[in-house]
């Protein structure tokens, strides 16, 4: 079990090479910020798709993971990520550092892991993780440390050569249905852009209403409310739920710059209202019930569909 603080808040920032994860990674690192929080870089190797040669290789390999002088799988992206951190002042190139391997059966290299720790005790670490598929190995990694919130790219493509990626829609669905944590789909993510809360009013809204108004305070950006009611007659309570939904913001001492209340179906709705805004935020609707005027499957359409980042709250 890898060590983690309690109380400390922890950012999970999966990276393979894309843009993306590193517009990803420069969220979290204005976030991270307002919380003094450790950010974890990590990127997921299949099982035997990395070093194969074994021997003296593996061992310079396990010496240090960022001298490894070999063009491994996922090494040079998390030298460029921790080299924009570095480009953002999140941290110092003179960190004190800690590196620790763990074996994997099957795999020559298995995982390895390297901390950067400041003055204040911040962590950056990166970590190179063995797994059978890149979504197990997420989840798997949130059980050894315990995340906040865990940040992936997604785009339009199912696969990138056949392989299974972050950008793999399928990894992103899974990821975000069975994380125990806020998941953010990022898509086109911009450091400073609005948030966009979804409410329906219940009590697993209203939470996420508290919460995400946080980190969207923490980053800067500014915070709109949405409800949508399923026909006009419902219009009246949905925009209840906005204005408490506002109140709620508003006693944190928060702005709220928009409060919209549609009329329709609130995937459709959201994706149109959403086009103006940098993340969608639903809560998770898991426990909700039949009833649920928004559903599991309209979470996984919406992400699939909308053309911004959608984060899903637990």
């Amino acid at each position: 079990m890898e060590r983690y603080e309690e109380g400390r808040f922890r950012i999970l920032v999966c990276i393979d090479g894309s843009e993306e994860s590193y517009r990803s990674l420069r969220y979290a690192a204005k976030m991270g910020r307002g919380v003094e929080a450790d950010i974890v870089l990590l990127h997921v190797r299949r099982m035997d798709r990395g070093l194969q040669s074994g021997g003296l290789q593996v061992r310079v390999a396990r010496e240090n993971m960022l001298n490894w002088g070999l063009e491994l799988p996922g090494i040079q992206y998390l030298r460029k990520g921790k080299d924009l951190l570095i480009d953002v002042g999140y941290m110092a190139p003179d960190r004190r550092t800690e590196w620790a391997h763990a074996d994997v059966a099957g795999d020559p290299l298995g995982d390895n892991r390297i901390t950067y720790i400041g003055r204040n005790k911040r962590k950056v670490i990166l970590k190179l993780k063995v797994a059978h598929d890149v979504a197990s190995g997420v989840l798997e990694q949130w059980e050894l440390g315990r995340y906040d919130l865990i940040i992936l790219g997604a785009s339009n493509r199912w696969t990138r050569k056949g392989i299974s990626t972050f950008r793999d829609p399928a990894v992103a669905e899974k990821v975000a249905t069975h994380a125990p944590c806020p998941v953010l789909i990022a898509r086109q993510l911009l450091v400073g852009h609005s948030h966009l809360i979804y409410t329906d009013g219940s009590e697993t809204a209203k939470e996420t209403v508290r919460r995400d108004a946080q980190f969207a305070h923490l980053c800067e950006s500014l915070v709109a409310v949405i409800a949508v009611a399923p026909d006009v007659e419902s219009e009246a309570r949905a925009a209840g739920h906005a204005a408490e939904a506002r109140e709620i913001i508003e006693s944190m001492g928060i702005e709220v710059f928009e409060t919209i209340v549609r009329v329709g179906n609130p995937v459709e709705e959201l994706i149109e209202a959403g086009a103006d805004h940098s993340i969608i935020v639903v809560p998770d609707f898991e426990h909700k019930g039949l009833k649920a005027l928004f559903t599991r499957s309209m979470e996984i359409d919406l992400m699939r569909r909308a053309q911004c980042s959608v984060m899903v709250f637990r």
